[in-house]
């Protein structure tokens, strides 16, 4: 198979190239005769080609589709001032906005989603929010790709990581012989990420000292190695992270308040994942696909009870936790998972009990009815255009990217509709 050209898919818009990736994917995932060593050598380029489509710069997408600006425009002139989170997250993928992985429906993600696509173009910093496993870096790099320096470096810090002693060579780079171990000159992160991005993890855990030479880049644009004398000039936008409230720390004295101030002036707060139980189910197919790839092994199957008890457990370690889960269910189940190949420390102590009417709320019983007759109609539209996403999509109005979402939350994959099918006529 022959690697893709960006330059022949220059025509089409960021979000469609996004789309026919992704459906490539699916696509060798389900394609009979092919050896494991084949897809994983196939799914390789895909991602090499999301890679490098990930970073063109912001100026070459709005290339791509020169009438986006005038959209954008009519948008805003006929958008009712009150729209339904469908019609927020869709409107954000027609405005071809750049993001790795799924998000749902969630109000407060897709406020954090529009701060985030309204400040990714400044050089304002970004100080991001939320708990441990809610998707910061995630954010960080959605800011980094829908901005100006797109096509030049993101580098990740992990501020917490890193001991005391070192942190200052670590950020700003060191002098030859300037400390035991110096045995050379060395650039640091800030001088790698010139030019481009730097994220700041954990920026919480960074300790005061380390703080204050921080607070100089972020005024004047400029480091020094340790051991130096000379003063470097550094073009680096600057997005942190954390899940401590820095503002309680900068008023009891473990954070600096101007630094504080400083970083934040764009807030970017992440909901909890169980804030965001429409997300549940898509993130599960997602890593269970990732999980296929990663273990070599065919996606494996979720229960009945066990998928009640993923979409009502509470995820104190949120989407991380959840990645974690699925894939040691891959690890472990044969074809199905069930209940009992959950962790001790979470399994419910009695797995009969799982899925009892009794124990699900009036909310919970019409989601299922509602999700029930979602796929439903899903699996009907395709058996009526014998399995072409384009042609559905026509005919029932939806965004095309979305109905993508949609068969992927559910399962569902065209190819089995189309003629000739596996299950085209049984479904």
């Amino acid at each position: 198979m022959k690697a893709f050209s960006l330059k022949k898919l220059s025509s089409a818009s960021y979000g469609g190239l996004i789309e026919k990736i992704e459906v490539l994917r699916s696509s060798i995932r389900f394609t009979p005769g092919l050896s494991a060593d084949v897809k994983q050598a196939l799914n390789k380029q895909v991602n090499e080609l999301r890679e490098e489509l990930m970073m063109l710069s912001r100026k070459e997408r709005a290339e791509a589709t020169p009438l986006l600006s005038k959209a954008r425009a009519q948008t805003k002139k006929t958008e009712p001032s009150s729209v339904s989170t469908s019609q927020r997250r869709e409107s954000l993928l027609e405005r071809n906005f750049a993001f790795e992985g799924v998000f749902g429906d969630s109000p407060k993600l897709l406020d954090a989603f529009e701060i985030a696509e309204k400040a990714a173009p400044t050089n304002l910093p970004v100080l991001i929010e939320g708990e441990s496993g809610t998707g910061k870096e995630l954010m960080a790099k959605v800011v980094h790709a829908n901005g100006k320096r797109a096509d030049k470096p993101f580098i990740s810090v992990n501020c917490g990581a890193i001991p005391e002693n070192l942190l200052e060579s670590e950020l700003f780079g060191h002098k030859k012989g300037s400390f035991t171990g110096a045995s050379s000159d060395r650039s640091g992160k800030f001088e790698s990420a010139n030019h481009g991005t730097i994220f700041l993890d954990e920026i919480g855990e960074m300790p005061l000292a380390g703080q204050v030479k921080l607070l100089r880049v972020l005024q004047a644009n400029e480091i020094q190695r340790v051991g130096s004398d000379e003063i470097t000039k550094v073009d680096t936008r600057i997005v942190a992270a954390t899940n401590r409230d820095l503002l309680q720390m900068s008023q009891d004295g473990t954070f600096r308040e101007d630094l504080y101030y400083r970083l934040g002036v764009i807030h970017v707060t992440l909901p909890p994942l169980r804030e965001r139980k429409d997300e549940i189910g898509v993130l599960i197919e997602y890593f269970c696909d990732e999980a296929s790839e990663s273990l070599e092994r065919p996606p494996v199957n979720i229960s009945p009870s066990l998928y009640h008890f993923l979409q009502n457990y509470r995820y104190p370690g949120n989407i991380r936790e959840l990645r974690n889960i699925i894939y040691r269910l891959s690890c472990l189940a044969d074809e199905t998972a069930e209940v009992e190949h959950l962790p001790e420390a979470i399994k419910p102590l009695d797995n009969k009990t799982v899925v009892k009417s009794g124990e699900m709320t009036l909310g919970d019983i019409k989601k299922a009815a509602s999700d029930e007759a979602e796929k439903h109609y899903l699996r009907e539209g395709l058996k009526t255009v014998k399995g072409k996403v384009s042609a559905l999509a026509k005919i029932t109005g939806m965004n095309r990217s979305y109905l993508q979402t949609l068969l992927k939350k559910h399962g569902i994959h065209s190819k089995e509709f189309k003629v000739g099918g596996k299950d085209a006529t049984s479904i």
